[in-house]
């Protein structure tokens, strides 16, 4: 359909131009077989014309034959067509998608970002990308006329698929990036439509899935990026033995689990988690969570999991004894409702954290916008930059062949973020220094160090080795693998799933390679 519209354009140009051609040859032979006439040579015909079309009217050639009058009147009728459609077209260009595919055009070199819909994540994305890079180019698929807000940033709205724009890059510089930032939009979204055959990066939001779904195609979940960044930022502490959850939607799952996963910080250890909300799907999932945590009943020797089935305001006594209340309803506004239900009629001993998408003054806050649609959240090079250390490190120490990190399934790519995530506790723990969020070369170094000084001890290695089965068999076990004489992915079996006590001293030894890993890992860093 495009292309048989530019060719109807074609043959308009070429019949106005044999039009134009017409007129002045008409106009230079009855001109110049007069001898009085001022139009003498073709050139002053074009003169003529070009003065009379355009309106400008110097007066300095006139015809004066009838022939010649008849054709003036003709370019004088025709000057205020001209004139209009030029006008036309200047505006139409400038309201129209011809002035932002120009501006694209000059803009080639630059990091395109692309964003199908603007909305409030998209938009806070954008601003952090635009921040984080000085050569961003960012680019809404829709028109400008539809949104009331302005950005705070340079954009380009252009109502185009994302093949034209890909088409207008054409392979200069980095790859196009295209986010999908409606939940599911991958199955929904008509510009999603064979983005997978594109020379583009595509980041899509999505409430279950892989983390990939072919070679160009990465899923995010924002329940996930606010469970990691919460964890991150508030990380629990040895004092803390007793966790309240209110909300079991998508954000209070993901919460647990990654509590689940990473929160490992001493093998005396006795947490407390209590859950408010429906967790029967949750429990018939993860069957064999009964073998690692007590279930639905307290313990002093090992973490518990307990699942309230009535609402939480029936259990006043759990809420005053808790040492962190974690309010992560899905419905914000009903979040808030509880939270000031429980500063106004509760005596809270412990913290109370709220999910909320915007700060609040004097409220402890997480998975705020501006913290969860980062690049470093949504591209997740970042944030994953320990995990693909410590694959890239693995298969370097092996002489069979590995998987890049790309190739991996989601299985053992969330092995490896697990196991980078817990390199985080691990220097907390060496440094005994609750307040680092992030890995950084100088940190790892000081902890290794410590790691290095304290081994020759053969308690404290004991300590190391049990601390690390710990967090494996946890992440094995979550994953409803079983314990069994040798190791098989396809019926999720492995000799090691049992006690630290049960295991041959070489499967002990084994231990050692994570807290190992963090020499290698301080030299990357660096």
């Amino acid at each position: 359909m495009l292309k048989g519209r530019k060719n109807t354009y074609v043959y308009l140009i070429i019949i106005v131009i044999l039009i134009y051609i017409g007129l002045l040859t008409i106009l230079y032979y009855s001109e110049s077989t007069n001898s009085d006439a001022m139009i003498q040579t073709l050139g002053d015909a074009i003169w003529y014309s070009l003065v009379t079309l355009t309106t400008v009217g110097y007066g300095d050639l006139i015809p004066v034959t009838p022939i010649g009058h008849a054709v003036g009147i003709i370019f004088l009728l025709l000057s205020a067509g001209i004139m209009v459609t030029m006008l036309g077209a200047v505006v139409s260009f400038i309201t129209s998608e011809g002035l932002p595919f120009f501006m694209l055009g000059l803009q080639r070199h630059k990091n395109w970002y692309y964003f199908a819909d603007y909305g409030v994540e998209s938009n806070t994305l954008a601003a952090n990308i635009y921040k984080e890079d000085a050569d961003a180019l960012i680019i809404y698929g829709e028109r400008r006329s539809n949104q009331s807000e302005i950005p705070n940033y340079p954009c380009i709205y252009l109502s185009a698929s994302p093949e034209r724009i890909v088409a207008k890059k054409k392979n200069t510089g980095t790859r196009c990036k295209i986010f999908l930032m409606k939940e599911n939009d991958i199955g929904s979204n008509s510009r999603a439509v064979n983005l997978h055959e594109l020379p583009v990066e595509v980041y899509a939001r999505t409430t279950n899935g892989q983390d990939k779904l072919s070679g160009n195609i990465n899923f995010f979940h924002s329940y996930e990026c606010c469970a990691r960044q919460y964890w991150r930022s508030r990380p629990l502490c040895r004092h803390e033995n007793m966790i309240v959850l209110i909300g079991f939607g998508n954000y209070g799952l993901s919460i647990l689990e990654r509590a689940i996963l990473t929160n490992i910080i001493s093998i005396e250890q006795h947490v407390a988690y209590h859950i408010f909300g429906d967790a029967e799907e949750f429990l018939a999932i993860h069957e064999h969570l009964g073998e690692i945590f007590s279930l639905n009943k307290e313990s002093k020797t090992e973490d518990s999991l307990i699942f309230h089935n009535e609402t939480w305001t029936k259990n006043r006594s759990v809420l005053e004894r808790a040492d962190r209340i974690i309010i992560c309803e899905d419905n914000e506004e009903d979040g808030w409702g509880i939270f000031w239900t429980l500063n106004r009629y509760y005596k809270i001993s412990g913290r109370i954290d709220l999910r909320s998408s915007r700060r609040a003054p004097e409220v402890s806050c997480f998975g705020v916008n501006e913290d969860i649609y980062t690049s470093q959240q949504i591209i997740r090079t970042g944030l994953n930059k320990a995990a693909i250390m410590i694959n890239e490190l693995f298969r370097r120490s092996v002489s069979y062949p590995t998987l890049e990190w790309d190739e991996l399934d989601d299985l053992h790519r969330q092995s490896k973020i697990v196991a980078a995530d817990h390199l985080l506790m691990k220097t907390r723990i060496l440094l005994d220094d609750e307040t680092i969020t992030e890995l950084t070369a100088d940190s790892v170094k000081k902890a290794y160090d410590k790691y290095c000084n304290t081994k020759s001890s053969a308690a404290t290695k004991e300590m190391y080795r049990k601390l690390d089965h710990m967090r494996w068999l946890r992440f094995y076990t979550f994953y409803n693998w079983r314990n069994g004489p040798y190791r098989d992915d396809t019926i999720r079996q492995h000799p090691m799933l049992r006690p630290y006590e049960e295991l041959t001293e070489e499967q002990r030894r084994e231990r050692d390679a994570a807290w190992e890993l963090m020499g290698s890992i301080f030299t990357e860093l660096e």
